[in-house]
């Protein structure tokens, strides 16, 4: 079985979102659907059919979490130093735009990256690791080539 980083953060989020859904959203569907079954025919009752749709999203995504929390390989960035890695803090310059940006190297389950919580299989990330401040990267992407010069590594 795969092994999936996480951040400690990351495992705590996605530990959150589990026991919410396992102690509120689960029960919550649960009531509504009975609620709808006392409406009679089930064929055309679209609130059941909507409260079941629900309750197979959160049985799917909490049968997810489980899987994930039973595979994370939990690092914690705190420990670390030097070269980009897995859980560094990276800031960032466009060299075209001289925008600067600040993103985490996480594990895919808990990327996010308006939350600047880039995946560590992202184009960048893979072009980012290994590499030190000062350094400079090109990254393919979909707007096309770009550059950007580390500017900054943290581990916190």
């Amino acid at each position: 079985m795969e092994k999936l980083p996480l951040t400690r953060a990351g495992q705590h989020m996605l530990d959150a979102e589990l026991k919410r859904l396992k102690s509120t959203d689960r029960p919550t569907v649960i009531r509504a659907i009975s609620e709808a079954r006392e409406h009679g025919d089930l064929s055309e009752n679209a609130e059941y059919h909507a409260a079941r749709e629900k309750q197979s999203f959160i049985e799917g995504r909490i049968k997810e979490l489980e899987s994930i929390l039973a595979r994370a390989d939990v690092i914690d960035p705190a420990k670390m130093s030097g070269s980009v890695k897995f859980g560094a803090t990276i800031k960032l310059v466009d060299e075209n735009t001289d925008e600067e940006r600040t993103y985490q190297i996480v594990g895919e389950a808990e990327a996010d990256l308006e939350k600047g919580l880039l995946n560590l299989k992202s184009p960048l990330a893979r072009a980012l690791i290994g590499k030190d401040e000062g350094d400079s990267v090109q990254v393919r992407t979909p707007g096309g080539e770009r550059s950007y010069e580390i500017l900054e590594i943290k581990y916190i």
